[in-house]
């Protein structure tokens, strides 16, 4: 009976895998397809990649998904990792309040949280744009940033710390000669997750980023509205991937690493 349990979940779980990745590898391998309909197979062509380097559209919605990923990856690190010494070195009113708000952004429907900072930016008369998509990321990518680096920095050794200054070091010769080395694959690893959910992100961003400002989930978004699946689209949506993948291996090699 056990055995047939076994084999009862691991047909289950294939079945799972199969729907989930099949979808995905035959995008990707009809990226690379000589013909426009995608259900038809005529032959190995690098063509639709060629056209995304000659898309001037494309590569603008890219440079700009990389330029705010860029941004708010690196005020993530930094606002996270004050955050993560702060909950993690200092007792201070309302301490308890702030662990709790900083879990909201991550808890909440993303949706919900979009349509409040349009609501938001809307009322205050902020113009969409990008700065509007780089706030509207930093809610989340700092939560995020943040979590991880605390887990870094619990059990940290400070008499590193108090050994450096008592040798003539002051605050900021300590942090970043000697705090930020020790804990420097949790702020790694905190910024790659923080990229990724910024470059990956479609709900935040459609919400946020006001008439012709181009991003690459919108872009792919709008592409497959218009046009349904092609070879092109397929090449697109490849290249995003792969980014994904990238970051998403670099986090986990930085994330369990001592």
């Amino acid at each position: 009976m056990r055995k047939l349990g076994n084999k009862i979940l691991a047909a289950y779980s294939f079945f799972v895998l199969a729907f989930l990745y099949i979808p995905i590898f035959s995008m990707i391998v009809f990226s690379f397809n000589d013909s426009r309909l995608t259900a038809v197979w005529r032959g190995f062509t690098l063509k639709w990649y060629i056209a995304l380097v000659n898309g001037s559209e494309l590569w603008g919605a890219f440079y700009n998904t990389i330029l705010v990923a860029v941004i708010v990856t690196l005020m993530s690190i930094a606002l996270g990792t004050a955050a993560a010494m702060a909950m993690t070195r200092y007792r201070f009113r309302g301490k308890g309040a702030f662990d709790a708000y900083l879990y909201i952004p991550i808890i909440i429907p993303e949706i919900t949280e979009a349509l409040s900072l349009l609501l938001l930016y809307v009322w205050a008369g902020v113009p969409l744009g990008l700065t509007t998509i780089i706030l509207g990321h930093l809610t989340f990518a700092i939560p995020f940033a943040a979590l991880v680096i605390r887990s870094r920095m619990v059990g940290f050794d400070r008499s590193v710390e108090e050994a450096a200054q008592s040798m003539g070091a002051n605050e900021i010769q300590t942090f970043f000669r000697v705090t930020l080395p020790i804990i420097s694959t949790g702020v790694i690893a905190g910024g790659l997750l923080a990229f990724t959910q910024s470059y990956d992100d479609f709900i935040k961003t459609a919400f946020t980023r006001g008439p012709g400002v181009n991003m690459l989930p919108t872009t792919i978004y709008n592409l497959a509205r218009r046009g349904g699946a092609s070879p092109q689209l397929n090449a697109l949506a490849t290249v995003a991937l792969s980014i994904s993948i990238v970051m998403a291996i670099l986090w986990q090699k930085f994330s369990t690493r001592k």
